[in-house]
């Protein structure tokens, strides 16, 4: 009585093969968001402005162009904005090119705020371009963009 298994039929190894694309297909599937691609930072913003045009001007996104670590980068986003009841910022938002999550934060103001300028610490994944929009009061839209280059990019595990 002979146990030794047959070798592979020619069934047995195309449905290997096409076990092993599988895969290898799922294993793609699962790491694409940490490399997404360009156009989506265009898609964020406009899932933000609701399709309505954005204008250059009027928004300052500070940020160092080349940043040693991308776990903990600082930003400043100011607007040129008088801040009163019939001309103020309603939201501000800024979106990234490379992680994760396109939309990095999103702060809602109105003309108690004041002045129309928020600071807080991003993490970027790898180099990339940053963009920071705002909305104001008469239903426009601004924009400012930066490119940022990263020498030792943030973990890309969690969400950026």
């Amino acid at each position: 009585m002979n146990r030794n298994p047959s070798p592979p039929s020619g069934i047995d190894s195309t449905r290997r093969k096409l076990l092993a694309a599988g895969a290898g297909l799922g294993a793609c599937v699962l790491v694409r968001p940490a490399f997404a691609l360009p156009g989506d930072l265009a898609s964020a913003i406009n899932a933000f402005t609701g399709g309505a045009a954005v204008r250059t001007g009027k928004v300052t996104l500070d940020v160092a162009t080349l940043v040693d670590n991308g776990n903990t980068v600082p930003i400043t986003v100011t607007v040129d904005s008088p801040m009163t009841a019939t001309d103020h910022v309603v939201a501000l938002a800024v979106f990234n090119e490379r992680n994760p999550q396109r939309e990095v934060a999103r702060f809602s103001l109105g003309p108690r705020a004041g002045k129309a300028a928020v600071s807080t610490r991003i993490r970027l994944a790898t180099s990339q371009k940053l963009a920071a929009v705002a909305q104001l009061s008469d239903g426009t839209f601004w924009s400012h963009t930066v490119d940022v280059v990263v020498t030792l990019a943030a973990c890309i595990e969690g969400e950026g």
